[in-house]
């Protein structure tokens, strides 16, 4: 008896999961890291928060799309132990891969720029219809 409801629990949650996948994947990924790694002007930084709401740590975050509020921070340095922090508007598409980076005049600068160092579909996604 027990391994009959262990087959059927387990087939519950496959007809769950084919459930979800026939929906499709409508999430688009915010990233820090560099896309390109050759412009020396441009270093990577950390998504703290998406609309007011904190991010994990690993990257690159999931989000929806639409316009998003996007916090992200420089990673710390000698000069900056805490790193330095911007907010900006971003359109976000649908099934968009970002790779977000600062964009500074040198090394030691604490002020930047958030710049769209790339933007790629994201495999396997499919847009919402409308």
């Amino acid at each position: 008896m027990n391994a009959l409801m262990k087959t059927m629990g387990a087939a519950a949650a496959l007809l769950a999961v084919a459930g979800c996948a026939s929906t499709g994947y409508h999430y688009s990924k915010l990233d820090g890291r560099r896309y390109y790694q050759a412009p020396i002007d441009t270093y990577p930084l950390l998504v703290t928060r998406v609309d007011g709401k904190s991010t994990p740590l690993s990257t690159p975050v999931l989000v929806d799309p639409g316009t998003r509020q996007v916090a992200v921070q420089t990673f710390p340095d000698p000069l900056h132990p805490l790193g330095e922090e911007r907010t900006i508007n971003l359109d976000v598409k649908p099934c968009t891969h970002y790779y977000l980076v600062a964009r500074k005049a040198t090394r030691l600068a604490s002020d930047f720029e958030v710049k769209i160092d790339h933007e790629e579909p994201v495999p396997g996604c499919s847009p919402p219809a409308k």
